[in-house]
């Protein structure tokens, strides 16, 4: 048997992350072998994955990131089971390491971001891994992409929900501005840009609560449609982010306060990421 020493004990937890105990005994299995002791702490993770698949991960960090052009943004959720592992961090560095991987790649898709490489293994396996070391499940829960002439960040509650939002203009009162409208997602949580971009089902679903509504308070039915339809306007309203009230001045909506920052401003797009 090999003789293993504090020094090898340390050299792998320091690349692995995992606990001295566990890496002397991976090191001892391998009998001295450093990465046969990697790939056994990354199996442990594994079978660890594995018996946690079914538990519930509503705590973790949301990170949104913009690009140094300020052209591309990623928001991501990598989520966990404890606020006690969310708010360690080094599990927020990690979340902010992925992020960050995100934007120099800009995969169009969660699974293509799980796919590129974090050191010598992809990012996947290095949440597997992480599972081993940290002893909860981890998953890469959300990722959004935006690209915009601007795109803002903010990052909400202490990495509890993240935003990124589009712009179709630049400069420094458009930022302002957008961070304003960043600020206005997370506290008001649209579910779309204005009313031609929610889901058709949505506003079907709306139409007949609605009507539903309108029966119930002993409305005529000649005039049930008319009224569903008020309401679906009053949904709209309340729930497109062009069409909200502004939150910082209540008298204008949020597409009335983008115009009088510049008569042409809008936002493109906008990415709303939260736990639970």
């Amino acid at each position: 048997m090999s003789n293993i020493t504090a020094a090898d004990v340390k050299k792998l937890r320091d690349q692995t992350g995992a606990g001295m105990m566990d890496c002397k005994k991976a090191l001892v299995e391998a009998d001295g072998d450093y990465e046969k002791a990697i790939e056994i702490l990354r199996t442990k993770g594994q079978k660890l994955s594995l018996k946690r698949a079914e538990r519930e991960a509503k705590e973790g960090v949301v990170i949104a990131k913009v690009s140094d052009d300020k052209k591309s943004g990623v928001v991501i959720r990598l989520s966990c089971e404890t606020d006690f592992v969310a708010k360690n961090q080094d599990f927020i560095n990690f979340a902010d390491q992925i992020a960050s991987i995100a934007l120099e790649n800009l995969p169009k898709t969660k699974d293509e971001l799980g796919a590129l490489p974090l050191g010598p293994i992809t990012i996947q396996d290095k949440i597997i891994e992480q599972v081993g070391v940290i002893g909860e499940k981890i998953e890469l829960a959300d990722y959004e992409l935006l690209e915009s002439e601007l795109v803002v960040p903010y990052i909400h509650m202490g990495y509890r929900a993240g935003v990124i939002v589009g712009l179709n203009q630049d400069g420094g009162s458009v930022e302002e501005a957008g961070k304003d409208v960043a600020m206005q997602v997370a506290a008001m949580r649209p579910i779309a840009l204005d009313k031609d971009a929610v889901d058709p089902s949505i506003i079907e679903k709306e139409i007949e609560i609605g009507k539903e509504q309108a029966r119930q308070e002993g409305k005529p039915e000649q005039i049930i449609e008319k009224i569903a339809l008020g309401k679906l306007n009053k949904f709209f309203q309340e729930n497109t982010l062009l069409n909200q009230g502004f939150v910082k001045d209540n008298g204008s909506t949020v597409k009335q306060y983008l115009q009088s920052v510049d008569k042409n401003l809008t936002i493109t797009d906008f990415k709303h990421l939260m736990l639970g």
